[in-house]
């Protein structure tokens, strides 16, 4: 016989135990399959793991000992039924309300109550001993509130007064001798462990503690339920809120979704009665207006007509008058040639008058301008010419810009062509004569006499930028080509040294020892 392993043998052990098992009226106690018996099987409650972790061969989600598996906390109520089995649907309002609370939920509520019998005691008043009873309890249940705050405010508090001790009897489940002292029952004496008034608070009172529930909403009686037609359906359709200015999801809204969502087609259109009034007032105006203009021009071509008419008889007369004086006829009112005399020495007499008041007011106002006005009046054209002035005769032909004419180079000569950004205001040099320059940078010969003499062109053809006048004691030698070479010892310090060297032979070792080291350091320096 082959040898079992060890797994096998525990496979066994456990069929033998679940079928032993199998013949007792109650499991004691569930356990997972033994291996060979897992085809098909799933843990689904705790006993099913057998004290252990997940089974790793069966792929489904596990939760042993509840490890791992999401916490959900609804606030679903239990389904609750009346007594005719219906679902009470005003649970949701009793929700966190007290039991004794009276929360009016249900449609029979709304009805009122029928009083069938007048003696019903729910309808009677309470007699004297309940209203003493419940007086009682009342004030008792005040006076502790009162007596709770008022002590809790003192500084010093007396201890409180215990309650009176309590004797409850009890009766062990466990009889018999060797229980309880062989007794069958047993009283205890409960009383209220005394408490130090000088103790601190052990709790923390001072939390928030969330407002109760609110009084229970009012309920909403719905009728019946009834089917909804296409149209009533259509109405309903409320569009969605579409903004004109912003798009954050960058959606492609269509125009006619625009147009619904601004609610245009749920407004009618109401024009006021007043543009109506505005428009036919103005048309009034505009019309009275025309009119008015109308017979303004009538009444002006008639004016003009009437001076047309005035000026021709005034004319007419006038010819007459020349025909007749031509003729050698006089007039009625005639008088001869003296009349016409004194005519025309009162028109002399009447234009020097005007003269005379001209004058007298130009020499009110600026007496300056009147004597330059009277000097400039006599003078020759020749002498204004020569002054500088300008021509006082006026030509009766219209004076224009010639540069308006320059359209040679087309639209874009004023302008380079529409480039801003050049800057070509001066497109020709100034005064640009061939001699300009050299007038300008030429030195006057009467300023600049004392120091550049009578011969001013042969300064002007020698080289510039050398000096004119040279360093008293300069060296006209060659010129060298590379740096400045200075002569060896230029001051005698060699001379110096050797003249300190022979006096100085009773000095210490050390001087004489830094000497030579200056010569050789010297000697180095010229090697």
């Amino acid at each position: 016989t082959a040898l079992l392993s060890q797994d096998q043998l525990e496979a066994e052990e456990r069929s033998r135990l679940q079928r032993s098992q199998s013949t007792v009226l109650v499991s004691t106690r569930r356990e997972p399959p033994p291996y060979s018996f897992r085809k098909s099987w799933v843990p689904r409650s705790l006993e099913d793991f057998g004290d252990g972790g997940a089974f790793p061969e069966i792929h489904v989600a596990q939760f042993p000992l509840e490890m791992g598996r999401k916490k959900r906390t609804s606030n679903a109520l239990a389904v609750q039924v009346d007594a005719e089995g219906k679902i009470k649907y005003d649970a949701i309002a009793r929700q966190g309300q007290s039991k004794d609370k009276v929360v009016f939920s249900k449609y029979t509520d709304m009805l009122p109550k029928e009083v069938l019998n007048e003696d019903d005691p729910e309808l009677q008043k309470p007699d004297e001993e309940a209203v003493q009873e419940l007086t009682e309890k009342t004030r008792s249940a005040l006076e502790k509130q009162v007596s709770q705050k008022i002590a809790a405010a003192m500084p010093v508090r007396a201890a409180d007064k215990q309650a009176p001790a309590q004797y409850i009897r009890y009766t062990p489940s466990q009889q018999g001798l060797a229980f309880n002292s062989g007794a069958k029952q047993r009283v205890i004496r409960m009383v209220e462990m005394q408490k130090d008034p000088m103790e601190p608070p052990r709790f923390k009172i001072n939390k928030k503690i969330p407002r109760g529930p609110p009084s229970p909403p009012a309920p909403v009686m719905h009728s019946p339920s009834r089917k909804m037609t296409v149209k009533e359906q259509q109405e309903w359709k409320i569009p969605p809120c579409i903004s004109n200015w912003k798009n954050a999801k960058g959606y492609t809204i269509p125009l006619d979704k625009r147009l619904a969502a601004d609610g245009r087609g749920l407004q009618t259109v109401h024009i006021n009665e007043n543009f109506a009034k505005l428009a036919e007032a103005l048309y009034i105006a505009d019309r009275k207006a025309r009119e008015a203009v109308e017979m303004r021009a009538q009444v002006e071509k008639k004016m003009a007509q009437k001076e047309k008419e005035k000026k021709e008889e005034k004319l007419r007369e006038l010819a007459k008058m020349a025909r007749d004086r031509r003729a050698g006829i006089k007039a009625h009112g005639d008088k001869g040639g003296e009349d016409t005399e004194v005519r025309e020495r009162e028109e002399i007499r009447h234009e020097r008058r005007k003269e005379r008041q001209h004058d007298r007011n130009i020499s009110r106002a600026a007496p300056d301008k009147r004597s330059k006005l009277q000097r400039d009046q006599d003078r020759d054209i020749s002498e204004l010419i020569a002054l500088g002035q300008p021509n006082p005769r006026t030509s009766s032909e219209a004076q224009y810009d010639q540069r308006l004419f320059n359209q040679n180079k087309g639209m874009d000569s004023g302008f380079a062509g529409g480039e801003d950004e050049m800057y070509n205001v001066y497109d020709q040099p100034f005064r640009g004569g061939r001699d300009m320059a050299q007038n300008i940078y030429r030195p006057s010969k009467s300023a600049d006499k004392d120091m550049y003499g009578d011969n001013l062109d042969t300064l002007m053809q020698n080289n510039r930028f050398v000096p004119d006048r040279e360093f008293s004691g300069a060296d006209h030698g060659p010129r060298r080509d590379g740096p400045v070479q200075f002569e060896e010892d230029p001051f005698g310090l060699d001379k110096f040294l050797e003249e300190a060297k022979q006096h100085g032979g009773s000095k210490r070792a050390s001087t004489s020892g830094r000497s030579k080291d200056y010569d050789h350091e010297k000697k180095r320096r010229k090697e």
